[in-house]
């Protein structure tokens, strides 16, 4: 990584000792670890709030290997961390990405995202699971134009489509969980749901997929095999599609929206270009510290790969905790940074804010 000193013209960047790029379990857990060696973080996400994959991919759906806690959501999962993390103080840039990190001469690093916010920093800590995630959006041409107003990737505000002519196409548990919520008589239900897929098959829940069969059966909700062709408009709006099938024959569709579920597609995007070791568009790290090519930055979580990598939300957990350890021997050069425990340590009651137990003789 090439060094880039500040120049006079640069507005002052604020000073800490950790940046997290992202925001999902793995990088607010790193936020846990670094405040337990009282190491400052900012923390930045280009989505507009923290969660990462579990609230934007299954909020609802339950996770089940979580240490000592049975059962929980992703939604439950991220609030109990943010709690977790709650006295530390870290300073959250949410809808943002970096775009530029690069080393000064005394060491550390300028961290730069696409809203102007720049960080002086001793260490990075990337935590951005498989990268930026991206919808795979319908290649159609001149649909794009209805993005946001009438063509959809994501369910922001359900009661949005109440009422509506809703086309679904998709055939994951994204597609068919919302072709099942807009079709049941429910306050967000729809005037009609249409699911198109391409195959008479779906990947999903098989419970989801007997519903869905239900529905049918019981006509409040239409399958379709097939796939999105074309589209009419009137005075500026969507308002059919058009919908080529299997059997040669393409049928029209009346539509106030159409949501897409095609997946998601994951990139690295600009951490590419910041000269670290990648193998398999994920950064390589030792294991004792979780540090990449680059000293002074570290990757935990999905990002990351070296031998006998398990991409598992506890995995990324242990690797937080080591990371932190390598970062504080930078952050305090000078000090002998001792292992200390959380059920013991007055010092740390202190960081956390909690009473120190008083255990009998």
């Amino acid at each position: 990584m090439p060094e880039a000193a500040l120049t006079a013209g640069d507005a002052s960047p604020v000073e800490t000792d950790a940046v997290i790029i992202g925001a999902g379990p793995v990088g607010l857990f790193q936020v846990f670890e670094l405040g337990l060696l009282e190491i400052r973080a900012h923390v930045i996400d280009a989505l507009p709030y923290p969660g990462g994959q579990p609230v934007e991919l299954y909020p609802d759906k339950p996770i089940y290997d979580i240490p000592a806690v049975p059962v929980c959501t992703g939604r439950e999962l991220v609030d109990s961390l943010l709690r977790q993390i709650r006295p530390f103080g870290a300073e959250f840039h949410l809808g943002q990405t970096v775009t530029r990190v690069e080393r000064q001469p005394d060491g550390r690093f300028i961290v730069q995202t696409d809203r102007q916010v720049r960080l002086l920093t001793r260490t990075v800590f990337i935590a951005g699971g498989v990268g930026a995630f991206e919808p795979r959006r319908l290649k159609l041409g001149g649909i794009e134009r209805f993005e946001d107003r009438q063509l959809f990737y994501h369910v922001r505000d359900p009661a949005e489509f109440a009422g509506r002519h809703l086309v679904i196409a998709g055939g994951g548990d994204s597609a068919l969980e919302w072709a099942v919520h807009f079709a049941q008589a429910s306050p967000h239900r729809a005037a009609s749901v249409t699911l198109v897929h391409r195959r008479d098959g779906f990947q999903a829940a098989p419970a989801t997929v007997a519903r869905v069969r239900e529905l049918c059966a019981e006509l409040s909700l239409q399958f379709m095999v097939g796939q999105v062709t074309g589209f009419e408009e009137e005075q500026g709006r969507l308002c059919r599609l058009k919908v080529s099938g299997t059997d040669g024959v393409t049928r029209l569709l009346p539509a106030d929206a159409l949501l897409v579920f095609f997946g998601l597609s994951p990139r690295l995007g600009p951490i590419a270009d910041w000269g670290l070791q990648i193998e398999r568009k994920q950064l390589v790290v030792d294991t004792e510290k979780f540090s990449t090519s680059e000293p002074g930055i570290f990757a935990v979580g999905d990002v990351n790969t070296y031998p006998g990598k398990k991409k598992l939300i506890l995995c990324g957990f242990h690797e937080c905790a080591l990371a932190a350890f390598g970062a504080a021997a930078l952050v305090y050069p000078d000090r002998q940074v001792m292992l200390q425990y959380t059920t013991t340590s007055t010092r740390l009651h202190q960081v956390l804010g909690v009473e120190s137990p008083v255990f009998d003789d």
